[in-house]
């Protein structure tokens, strides 16, 4: 893949200077949270033009607060199967572990009763959707909150708050996922552009759509557990939006959604250090997931513009 050069000129003396850039008070924390930006808009960028071109934006929500139910079974799982408690610090991988499992059952569930009835995808993606959302909430206020476990950090996390086990796992995703893409994109991009077409090449239209099912899932609920769901979806559709209003084809939106998905991360990060309000006489700082996702929704807004222009000069020349 022609992004893959990409990320082998990422050094430690880059990142330095990026973590420099961003404020004179910098520590671990902030390297923290710029590696976990880096890896995250990465991993987004390279299959949001995927699911944009499916039209899984929808898809990738579901998969997102499905972690209500993930959660909650990894719970049961963990205290009355295997002996942890809700302070016990064996939960912070094996809850995320749990969620992308139980994640990817349910996005094969959603594609499996998709293609066996005649409900729209919208109809089945909802029940799924409310099914996770109830079992999460009739569990989760069952269970207090421990040392070591948080609901609202698997949930609605922040790049401030990432821990070095996410890291570990969000780079590991971004090979798995960089590896499963140069293995199968043009398969995956065949099949969402012409399925009839796909078939008669003899490309397996289905195994395609599990295998990119699975590895959503596996990304949306290893991801939110760093990042939180706000940032995980809209990394996931509004780059690759952005990125469909200024290319002409399909590997054109790859390299684009690539860029702006990493170019919002980093420039949301910047402003969220850099930018401040006050209250009561305290200054404040904006919250690093919001400014990256109005960055990002700022840079739709000039596509859009930059798309207009572009059809206005065609016509009049």
């Amino acid at each position: 893949m022609s992004c893959l050069p990409f990320f082998a000129e990422f050094d430690g003396a880059m990142l330095e200077r990026w973590a420099q850039a961003i404020g004179p008070d910098w520590h671990n924390y902030h390297i923290a949270s710029l590696l976990s930006v880096l890896l995250i808009s990465s991993i987004c960028g390279l299959v949001g033009a995927l699911v944009v071109g499916n039209r899984m934006a929808f898809f990738s929500d579901a998969m997102a607060h499905c972690a209500f139910a993930g959660i909650s079974l990894g719970l049961i799982i963990a205290i009355y199967m295997l002996g942890f408690t809700t302070r016990s610090d064996e939960l912070q991988w094996f809850l995320p572990l749990v969620m992308a499992l139980f994640g990817a059952a349910v996005g094969v569930g959603i594609a499996f009763v998709r293609e066996n009835t005649g409900l729209a995808s919208d109809t089945v993606i909802g029940v799924f959707f409310a099914a996770a959302i109830g079992f999460g909430a009739m569990i989760l206020q069952a269970f207090p909150t421990g040392r070591s476990f948080d609901p609202e950090r698997f949930l609605f996390g922040g790049p401030n708050f990432v821990q070095p086990l996410d890291l570990v796992i969000l780079a590991i995703l971004l090979v798995v996922t960089a590896l499963i893409l140069v293995w199968r994109y043009n398969r995956f991009v065949l099949a969402s552009f012409n399925p009839s077409l796909a078939r008669s090449r003899g490309v397996s239209v289905a195994l395609d759509s599990y295998v990119f099912i699975v590895l959503l899932a596996l990304i949306v609920n290893f991801s939110i557990s760093a990042v939180g769901v706000l940032l995980i979806n809209a990394l996931l559709v509004v780059p690759a939006a952005t990125a469909s209003n200024v290319s002409s084809s399909m590997r054109q939106m790859f390299r684009w959604t690539l860029y702006v998905s990493l170019g919002s991360g980093l420039v949301g990060l910047y402003l969220s250090r850099r930018l401040n309000f006050t209250i009561n006489g305290e200054p404040r700082q904006f919250g690093v997931s919001g400014t990256i996702i109005c960055v990002g929704v700022l840079g739709f807004a000039l596509s859009m513009g930059l798309a207009y222009l572009g059809r206005r000069f065609r016509r009049l020349g």
